[in-house]
């Protein structure tokens, strides 16, 4: 699965065409426009002048609906690269990409039921706290049906694959807290519009549940902090209450870490008094190797175990035996 991390030793184009296979049968759009890219001389250019880790291809689309209200074609983005090229560069050197899908929500459920409850949970790479709002959704499993603690906020839907342990009530989380470089606030009118344009145009749903999930943190926002996710994670854990079992977890976050950053970060939870749940795409957890490769699967781990495969935005998962 190509991710939007990158390979650091790809070029610009062969990321791009990556990126292309990735977006094939989801947003036919970003499809297109991603393969365009990867032959674009102009757009290559401009994006081979930036540092590495903004040249992802979700950041200059997300950037270019951003400055267009809308999303890019090849022309569109061609003229943002001729006509506004120095508004594009500063809108992404100043965003990340922080895509904060709330049905991630759905695969990470049934390893958190598991655990002794209740829950301290520290979300890694947090954005906007969306998934950190894990038992106020309510959770369609094919029919297998799982009422939240918020009536209001969205029911998400996940196929379940193999023998998932679905559990009969959602999580009770005694204690919650994200943990961001740089924290989107769910009350503030631009974050909100940079988490939408963060959307692949085509995706059925993801826009209405990206509002559903907002007006849920709006109505109690989690706590989150501006911190890094070596340096800050310790004093934040020692905020946890006692007498509930605490979960660090990440999802899609650390493909956009440097490796040997990754390895820190493992290193760091692994001496923590903590589970470790992460939910990333194949290859990216130090130490763990990769399972076989499945289209556009994450890999559920915890404690340094594969326990299951997961759709990058939630809509299926597959446990393993």
């Amino acid at each position: 699965m190509s991710f939007p991390g990158d390979d650091p030793q790809a070029s610009t184009a062969e990321n791009y065409r990556s990126f292309a296979s990735e977006a094939r049968g989801k947003s036919p759009r970003y499809e297109e426009l991603a393969t365009g890219v990867a032959g674009d001389r102009v757009v290559l250019d401009f994006l081979d002048h930036l540092p590495t880790a903004k040249r992802q291809p979700n950041l200059l689309f997300a950037a270019a609906y951003y400055l267009l209200g809308e999303p890019a074609d090849l022309a569109a983005l061609r003229m943002l690269v001729s006509d506004r090229r120095d508004e594009l560069a500063a809108t992404m050197l100043a965003r990340r990409t922080q895509t904060n899908e709330p049905a991630r929500c759905a695969t990470l459920l049934p390893a958190l039921s598991l655990l002794p409850q209740p829950l301290a949970m520290i979300e890694v790479g947090a954005s906007a706290g969306l998934t950190l709002l894990v038992d106020r959704y309510s959770y369609d499993y094919d029919g297998h049906r799982i009422s939240g603690t918020d009536p209001h906020a969205p029911v998400l839907a996940c196929q379940p694959r193999g023998p998932v342990p679905l559990p009969a009530r959602v999580p009770e989380v005694a204690w919650r807290a994200g943990l961001d470089i740089n924290p989107l606030d769910v009350r503030d009118a631009d974050d909100v519009r940079w988490l939408e344009c963060l959307l692949w145009p085509g995706e059925t749903g993801r826009r209405e549940r990206l509002a559903a999930a907002i007006d849920t943190a709006r109505r109690d926002p989690p706590p989150l902090y501006r911190g890094d996710l070596l340096t800050d994670l310790p004093g934040l854990v020692r905020q946890a209450p006692p007498g509930a079992t605490l979960v660090i977890y990440h999802s899609a976050v650390l493909a956009y870490v440097q490796p040997p950053r990754r390895g820190q970060f493992a290193e760091l939870v692994r001496s923590l008094d903590a589970v470790w749940i992460s939910n990333e795409a194949p290859g990216v957890v130090h130490s763990v190797p990769a399972p076989p490769p499945e289209t556009r699967s994450f890999v559920l781990i915890q404690d340094g175990r594969t326990i299951a495969l997961t759709e990058g935005h939630g809509s299926w998962l597959r446990w393993l035996s």
